[in-house]
Parts: structure tokens; sequence; C-alpha cells
């Protein structure tokens, strides 16, 4: 599943070839997504003008000043930029792409999702009221995600650690990969009780899903499954990891073996000698 730093990595792609251009029409194949797409916006988009393209939590926003278009790519997706060619040289729609925004300039921003858990929704107004947006926890690469933050909200809470970090009302986009990489290098074990750590311990644990978001992003993130860059590229950050996917391997700190376990139904790894 595409997570914060592949998101991230494809607004970074996506956003100058967007913004500053006028919609001029939409394609859609497919409408049955995770929630289906609006067929209004075929109505709705062209004309308008992209301001921005922004990123909140897992959510892209396109930003077209009488609204917002609201992008998540799901458990599979990913857009691709497909910039005017020859028509006999286009890439021809496959099975699974399920979108199309047209621009004026005849760039294409293409949405690829074979699993169909995606979005693409609409928003007049301030697209942060959105039902899906307003009650989300703060960015963690920002300071409103602090250790103080955390010690005080999970004082008395008796939740994993690790869940807690994967629950977007407490922080967003920390998902399952970088959550066991962000605990191992603060030295958590991911099955401690959030409301035991030490204000001390969430000052490492703040600082390494930081370190290890903005690690990912610089390496493109990572290619998992259907994940690819929009210019079709992978990412490269699973080169890096400590401890996913490194079940029974040997710890590349202390050479002890990545102990595997079972989460709220995810995979969780971590050294048990490293991870106290």
């Amino acid at each position: 599943m595409p997570e914060l730093p592949e998101v991230e990595t494809t607004r970074r792609g996506i956003a100058p070839h967007l913004v500053g251009q006028t919609i001029a029409s939409v394609i859609i194949r497919n409408p049955r997504l995770r929630w289906p797409i609006p067929a209004e916006l075929a109505e709705i988009l062209p004309g308008l003008n992209i301001q921005t393209v922004a990123r909140r939590a897992k959510y892209l926003l396109l930003n077209c000043g009488t609204g917002t278009l609201i992008v998540h790519l799901g458990m599979s997706g990913s857009l691709r930029i497909l910039s005017e060619k020859p028509a006999h040289l286009m890439e021809s729609p496959q099975k699974h792409d399920h979108f199309d925004l047209i621009l004026n300039d005849k760039t294409i921003l293409r949405l690829r999702d074979p699993r169909r858990f995606g979005a693409v929704l609409w928003h007049a107004g301030d697209c942060l009221l959105h039902p899906l947006l307003k009650n989300l926890g703060p960015e963690p690469l920002t300071a409103d995600f602090n250790a103080r933050q955390l010690y005080e909200i999970t004082r008395g809470r008796r939740v994993a650690i690790k869940d807690m970090l994967m629950n977007s009302h407490m922080v967003v986009g920390v998902g399952n990969i970088y959550a066991n990489e962000a605990l191992f290098h603060a030295g958590i074990n991911p099955q401690n009780t959030a409301g035991n750590i030490s204000i001390a311990r969430y000052e490492r644990l703040v600082l390494a899903v930081k370190q290890t978001l903005q690690q990912a992003i610089e390496a493109g993130g990572s290619s998992l499954r259907d994940f690819v860059h929009s210019d079709g590229n992978p990412g490269y950050f699973q080169q890096q990891y400590w401890v996913y996917g490194r079940g029974n391997q040997s710890c590349k700190e202390c050479n002890h073996l990545i102990k595997q376990i079972k989460q709220g139904q995810r995979s969780s790894f971590y050294c048990p000698h490293c991870q106290r």
C-alpha cells in the first residue's frame, strides 16, 4: 500500500506538470472505486485552473479555486504523467486505468488502480472540512507531531505503541513499513504499551519517525507491489530496511535474529536485543 513517502513522492512528481494548468476534460472509464467517482466531474472540472497540489496524510489535494479534487491511491493505485506525443506513440489505456485528467497542453494525469481501493472525489470550498480529512491527526513531519503531545495523549492508554503510531487520529501517514523502521531506530519494542513509555523515549521515537520518513521520501519511497513514481520509475527505500520484511534474518546492528509477529492483523518486525 502506498504510504506517506510514496504519496509525497507522487505529489512532487506530478505538481510541476499540473500547477498553473487548466483542465480541458476528464475521462472516467470505471467509476467503481472505493467511493464512486462523481459523474459530474466531467462538467465541474473543465475550465478550472489547478492552483496547488498539496498532500494531507495519504490524500493528494488538487486545489482548483472553487473546490479541490481529492485523490487517494488506495492499496495499489498510482498516478502517471503522460506528456503530449504523436497519437501513435501515446500509451493506450490499460484495464486498470480508471481515470484521466486531461490538461489544455495535452498532458494527461492517469490513475491506475488494480484493486480499486483508491478514490477520486470533489469537495467545494475548504477541503480540510471534508469528512475524510477533518478529524485527522498531525502531520508527522511538522512541529505539531512532538514528544510532549504523544506523551500526554497516551497517558493511561494500554494500546501497543506500534498500533498507536498507525492510528491516523494520533498521527497521519505512518504506515506499517515506516512504523516498524522508526521503532527499531528508537530502540522501542512494538509491543510496548504506549501509556508506559517515558517522554525521553518519545523524544527518540518522534525523531526516528521524522528521519525515517524523510529518508524514504529522498529515496523515492518503497516499491512494493504496484507502486511506481509518476514517471514509471520505482522507489528504492526498501534497500535500506533494517527490520521490515527481514524476519529470521540477522539484525544489522547486533546480529541477533529479527522476530516477526502479528499485531492488528499486520506483521511486525523487531530485534528483541536492540528494542526493549
